[in-house]
């Protein structure tokens, strides 16, 4: 039995299995394999594809909500499967196998503990988002609070969120090119910066839903068809999986059992309480609510969103097993040492080889690149609806900007996004890839989520107490972070870490929360009684869409 402490860190260490454990698979140093010319025409293929949607999706981009939010047109059941077009994502894909390969039955607890954050997006803040926003969370958060002040730190937080997410996709991309293709790291960043400039250029959130949609589509037809074929060579029967695995498997029956990848409980429910709660602050995934016609279809989202990423995290856990069987037993797959060939990570990448050849392994790379092609490109949308709607449409010029000047203003900022993520993928190249997910994650539940929150459900939040305590909750999750072991130590040399743990969550959402409580409580000011006021009208708002753009009965 293990302790219950060490049980729970598990549990709580399983919240932020893919984005974390994924991307740490792609972290170190990798080898550039030879030329894969199957997985390059079939890449070149999708790349194309894709450019055919951006190009039919600015023809249909008349005004800017049709360009930060596909006019509202997106059904439930669409919106959902891009949803889960974002989650999974090739870190996950690869990433999450690769733990499965090495650990055994801990990287399910993992992928199933991932799934924890979307019941609180569900039951908390998607309807209500819906019939309060317009484009992006900024508009709910500063529903009845002062604009300039509650706008400026919602941008601010998303972009600080966006960019540390777009390094970890960036280097992710430059290193599975790296690895499927036979590029160098620097042409694949490159790249993955042209590319996910003129989908969001052109096609808007329109073009960018529709490339999610597709990518979801043919990774999730990709990992059923390699699940079935392992599932096939064992006769479907999850007991001959399991007990042939613990046969081959190193660590032997340790595979089939718990708790080997928590070392510290408090790092762990740190970062498991910032990737439960910071999904529900990643501006990328608040964006998508706005993209369907009401609540209702909202909610929808999120059921089907769920449904699909709970099941292709099923599928990895048999992808992983089934390259214990198919793949370790191999020596085709390894080098002369007796490693797998580019490291662990590339374990549902040599199964794909061993139960389809190579034209499949063609497609699942090219498939794992479209993937994160998809992700930054709904990021740089973020990031760039947070400069031109949130900071130069409703703080700068006060609500007066035309759709025109706001979507040119949106259009120079991807393209300085684009620039700077390329300019950071190259900069980050040998950073661990799983602490830049874990700092996004930390800083949109320490920021972003208690303000979204709060704005929506708490009658006495007032403009004051919001800004500080956001402020509070961003600067300190930041600084956190820098006193840690990870900068403190590996990168700025010092000896001892000033804070103990990896992740700051446990202690920045904290502080965000009580410094909201705390200067709303004592907020006397005749602002503050009008802001209480509007409490009622936003209440009924959220609750009966009277009002939005678009709403419906329920």
């Amino acid at each position: 039995m293990m302790r219950p402490t060490k049980t729970l860190a598990v549990l709580a260490c399983g919240v932020f299995a893919p984005a974390v454990w994924a991307a740490d698979a792609l972290t170190g140093e990798v080898q550039k394999q030879p030329l894969n010319m199957a997985a390059i025409l079939m890449f070149l293929a999708f790349v194309l594809f894709t450019l055919g949607i951006t190009y039919w999706a600015s023809k249909r981009n008349k005004s800017a909500s049709d360009y930060y939010a596909a006019g509202g047109k997106i059904t439930g059941f669409q919106n959902g499967l891009a949803i889960a077009g974002d989650y999974m994502s090739a870190a996950s894909f690869l990433g999450i196998s690769a733990l499965v390969f090495t650990s055994g039955y801990d990287g399910l607890i993992y992928s199933i503990g991932f799934l924890v954050g979307w019941p609180i997006i569900l039951f908390l803040i998607a309807e209500r988002l819906r019939n309060l926003g317009k484009y992006t969370f900024a508009d709910v958060a500063s529903y009845r609070l002062g604009q300039k002040q509650i706008r400026t730190l919602s941008a601010s937080g998303s972009l600080v969120v966006v960019a540390f997410y777009l390094i970890a996709q960036m280097v992710g991309a430059g290193k599975l090119i790296e690895l499927l293709f036979g590029l160098d790291y620097h042409v694949a960043v490159i790249l993955v910066g042209i590319l996910m400039c003129m989908y969001v250029l052109f096609g808007g959130m329109l073009a960018t839903t529709w490339v999610q949609i597709i990518k979801a589509v043919l990774l999730l037809s990709g990992a059923s068809f390699m699940a079935l074929m392992v599932m096939k060579h064992v006769n479907f029967d999850f007991n001959t999986l399991f007990s042939e695995a613990i046969k081959v498997h190193a660590k032997g029956e340790a595979i089939m059992s718990p708790g080997g990848l928590v070392k510290d409980p408090i790092s762990a429910f740190s970062l498991g309480l910032a990737l439960m709660f910071g999904t529900a602050g990643l501006p990328h995934i608040l964006m998508r609510f706005f993209t369907v016609s009401d609540a209702k279809e909202a909610r929808k989202s999120v059921l089907y969103a769920t449904g699909f990423i709970g099941y292709f995290y099923i599928l990895t856990f048999i992808i992983g097993f089934g390259a214990i069987l198919l793949v370790s037993t191999n020596p085709d797959f390894k080098d002369a040492a007796g490693a797998l060939l580019g490291g662990n990570n590339m374990a549902a990448v040599h199964l794909a080889d061993a139960v389809g050849g190579s034209i499949f392994l063609g497609f699942i790379s090219a498939v794992a690149f479209a993937t994160i092609l998809a992700v930054v490109a709904g990021l740089t949308l973020a990031g760039a609806s947070a400069v031109s709607h949130d900071l130069y449409a409703s703080v700068w010029r006060k609500g007066k900007a035309n759709d025109k000047d706001e979507i040119r203003v949106s259009k120079i900022t991807t393209i300085f996004l684009g620039v700077l993520a390329i300019g950071l993928g190259i900069l980050f190249e040998k950073q661990n890839i799983a602490f830049m997910v874990g700092l996004a994650f930390s800083i949109a539940a320490s920021c972003n989520f208690p303000v979204l929150l709060l704005s929506m459900y708490w009658k006495k939040l007032t403009t004051r107490g919001a800004m500080i305590g956001g402020w509070l909750g961003l600067i300190s999750a930041v600084g956190l972070m820098i006193l840690g072991p990870t900068i403190w130590v590996q990168i700025l040399g010092h000896e001892k870490a000033i804070y103990p743990y990896e992740y700051p969550a446990l202690f920045s959402m904290l502080i965000a929360f009580v410094g909201i409580w705390f200067f709303s409580v004592t907020d006397k000011s005749k602002e503050a009684v009008n802001e209480r006021a509007l409490f009622f009208p936003q209440f009924v708002r959220s609750q009966t869409g009277l009002g939005a753009s678009g709403a419906v009965s329920h």
